[in-house]
């Protein structure tokens, strides 16, 4: 079982067009590997368009819209970056509100470059240390979260990183966090409006 930590977990990975194929497609394997069951849950049916960087390449099916699952269906929440797909994240009230309660439900998630975004959106930022792409740190910081420049983050069970350079911790870290399940002590996502 040790081979598997993740055996009988299922994780939905949260995503749209122009997310960062190597931030989607190497955690996702990552994730299979330690045995999880991962699902593409995003804003519309079909196929989302990968990017690197500014060039798009592999598309990626659309197992189930955010409109058709619960927090209930997954023990565990992936947010890849891209500048494009948490863009298009934060603006679609289902998508926040998966996130939302997601962190109110104290299970694991975790999210990477752009990615944090959706959880400043979501509300989730306040009070928490955070690591994200260089250029979201005065956002996350006005949403009255702490930035930090480190390649991998934990706090209260939601992982963070900066980029694809920092995979690797991110996977490790993503793993070690979502095999440990719910963080009973986690604060609930603050009003995002404050």
């Amino acid at each position: 079982m040790a081979e598997q930590p993740l055996a009988g977990k299922k994780v939905a990975i949260l995503a749209a067009d122009m997310f960062e194929r190597v931030e989607l497609e190497e955690p996702r394997r990552a994730l299979e590997k330690a045995g999880a069951k991962a699902e593409i849950v995003s804003i519309h049916d079909g196929e989302i368009q990968g990017f690197d960087h500014f060039e798009p390449k592999n598309k990626v099916k659309v197992d189930k819209t955010v409109a058709e699952v619960s927090v209930d269906d997954y023990d565990a929440l992936f947010i890849p970056g891209g500048v494009g797909n948490p863009d298009q994240l934060r603006g679609d009230e289902n998508a926040v509100n998966f996130v939302r309660e997601f962190v109110e439900s104290k299970k694991p998630l975790a999210v990477i470059c752009h990615g944090p975004w959706v959880l400043i959106e979501a509300g989730a930022a306040r009070g928490r240390t955070l690591t994200s792409w260089p250029t979201l740190q005065t956002d996350i910081r006005n949403a009255g979260g702490n930035w930090v420049d480190q390649e991998v983050i934990v706090d209260e069970g939601i992982v963070t990183s900066r980029m694809p350079d920092d995979i690797p911790a991110f996977n490790k870290k993503m793993i070690e966090e979502f095999s440990e399940g719910r963080h009973e002590a986690r604060k609930k996502a603050a009003d995002a409006t404050l």
